[in-house]
């Protein structure tokens, strides 16, 4: 059985049954004791509960938020790549890449489409688990209605964090709810994720297969640490956002680190010696990914109606040059699309395994990079050459996002290639929430003012520094002589690490925004528009020609500012 994941053996079978349950049950011969029977048996709730989590699927797409999260930061860049006017696309990805987007971009549609989808199946769900009760042992019932309102906050959380106003409802119900002000959903997502968290499993070794790709007590309280983290930058006060325990800024980064600590202090996880075993083809077995999004990298796949957007992950698809494809005996040839900002990669010191390494011999490197450049070559180092019959050679430069050559760009290659050929798509497990994400957090909540005992010194931390320079001899000195002792940093400081360490993990644009650089071109190379309106995404032109209208007339729901 290739992941752990106890969803997936029988739900396709059951799915039909209780997507409508009781419609559906009242209607054929089973009745209502049958249907209590059904829902007293925990294995039957896991197969319903199991339904929420497929469109998670959607959110690494680069037609989907992974895209417009990557490609709007310092992190990422999708130039025109000449001959061939490659990926122009009427300029979407360049007005990504300068901050020129407006509410007609696919991607904008997508997200607000997927995140609403999964919202709202959740709310069914928790609708139908209602309905039934008291068939229901007390804690099944708490358990699984938890992690579906768990899991309903993270749709309306990345929802959220592209819009800021959204319709957040905790309902099902047809009728159309007004968009929420920001500080209000924050307000909600926070009070339902402190409500549910303690009735969510803590993971252990003896469940952690059980849990594998579900929300858990580590992922609610990573996620909480990620709202307080970040609330000034979502516009919350303490005077607006109605928590009881928030009476000043502080108070959001104290939160922070108590958050951070629930999942330190619970023992679930800790930091990976080897920074590559979190993105292996085979990650399954990382004690350091909180949560993920379970792969299969087999032909089987749905799409959506705008252009190509897919449920499966094609990181290595979008970055790769095309003759890599000769390389890795690639199903597919690479796309040649996606690389780093040439201003980003220069963060990352000669010998952090995290960046392009100092080796420079591309395929023939005798390390693991997290980023690739050099030539490309065959197994036996041989000058690999594309269509063009011009040499594969690729640099960390790009020449311009108009007319950038097919070498132009670092490309990513932390998540492990499938050098088989036995993979059409990415086979790892797509990474959404990282320990190392949480120890990070906390540094930066206690330097932000939060009250808390700073974690630098421990094993885990200690571990996290050690690993980026994995091939030197002695790890934590290399780490200091490059960047510094991070107990003595400035949040400035903190924020070039976190890039170097989450790299297209879809933290980077909120990073950007809380530490006020995400419109600055001095950081984020190629920006042309400044406006500070842009820190949120235009709510898409279809939603509101869709939007529903009041006895006057006037559309529920209006644009956000600056579109």
């Amino acid at each position: 059985m290739k992941k752990l994941f106890i969803y997936a053996a029988a739900l396709a079978m059951l799915a039909p049954l209780f997507v409508s349950c009781k419609d559906m049950l009242e209607e054929e011969i089973y009745g209502q004791q049958t249907v209590d029977e059904m829902m007293g048996k925990e294995e039957n709730v896991i197969l319903l509960v199991g339904q929420a989590y497929a469109d998670i699927k959607w959110t690494h797409d680069h037609w989907g938020y992974w895209g417009v999260s990557s490609l709007t930061s310092d992190e990422c860049v999708c130039p025109v790549r000449v001959p061939g006017e490659h990926w122009s696309d009427g300029g979407y990805w360049k007005n990504l890449n300068t901050h020129n987007w407006n509410e007609f971009g696919d991607a904008f549609k997508n997200i607000w489409n997927t995140t609403i989808s999964g919202a709202v199946l959740c709310n069914k769900l928790i609708s139908t688990l209602n309905s039934s009760k008291e068939s229901m042992s007390e804690d099944l019932y708490n358990q699984y209605v938890g992690e579906l309102e768990v899991l309903r906050s993270y749709y309306y959380f990345n929802l959220f964090e592209c819009f800021g106003r959204i319709p957040y409802t905790e309902v099902f119900e047809d009728e159309t709810k007004p968009l929420v002000d920001p500080w209000i959903v924050w307000g909600n997502l926070v009070k339902c994720l402190e409500k549910n968290a303690p009735n969510l499993p803590v993971v252990s070794d003896g469940n952690r297969a059980m849990n594998y790709g579900r929300v858990t007590q580590g992922f609610a309280y990573a996620l909480l640490a990620r709202l307080y983290l970040n609330a000034e930058s979502y516009g919350c006060t303490p005077e607006n956002v109605g928590i009881e325990a928030i009476k000043s800024t502080t108070d959001f980064y104290t939160k922070a680190v108590e958050c951070c600590d629930m999942v330190i202090n619970s023992g679930a996880y800790q930091i990976e010696e080897n920074f590559f075993s979190n993105f292996l083809i085979k990650n399954e077995n990382s004690r350091e990914n909180i949560f993920v999004i379970v792969e299969d990298g087999r032909d089987n796949f749905d799409v959506r109606e705008s252009y190509s957007m897919m449920n499966k992950m094609r990181v290595n698809l979008l970055t790769l040059h095309y003759c890599h494809q000769t390389t890795y005996t690639m199903q597919e040839k690479p796309w040649n699309g996606f690389c780093a900002r040439p201003s980003f990669i220069k963060r990352y010191a000669d010998r952090d395994v995290r960046g392009p390494g100092n080796e420079g011999k591309g395929t023939m490197n005798e390390k693991t990079w997290g980023w690739f450049v050099g030539p490309v070559t065959d197994a036996n180092g041989k000058q690999l050459k594309d269509e063009n019959d011009s040499v594969a050679i690729i640099r960390p430069e790009v020449e311009s996002l108009s007319g950038a050559t097919w070498n132009d760009g670092a490309r990513m290659t932390k998540y492990e290639i499938d050098k088989t050929g036995e993979y059409h798509y990415c086979e790892n497990d797509f990474v959404l929430f990282r320990y190392a994400d949480v120890l990070w957090m906390k540094e930066e909540a206690i330097l932000r003012g939060g009250s808390g005992s700073t974690g630098v010194s421990s094993a885990d931390f200690q571990r996290m520094l050690a690993r980026s320079f994995a091939y030197e001899d002695d790890p934590v000195a290399a780490f200091k002589a490059a960047y510094g002792d991070p107990s003595t940093w400035t949040e400035e400081q903190i924020l070039d690490e976190r890039g170097r360490e989450f790299a297209w993990e879809m933290v980077r644009r909120r990073d950007l925004i809380r530490f006020g650089k995400f419109s600055d071109p001095n950081y984020v190379e190629y920006v042309s528009n400044t406006d500070p309106t842009r820190n949120w995404f235009p709510i898409p032109y279809s939603v509101l020609e869709k939007a529903v209208r009041d006895k006057n007339g006037n559309r529920i729901w209006t644009q956000n500012e600056g579109y």
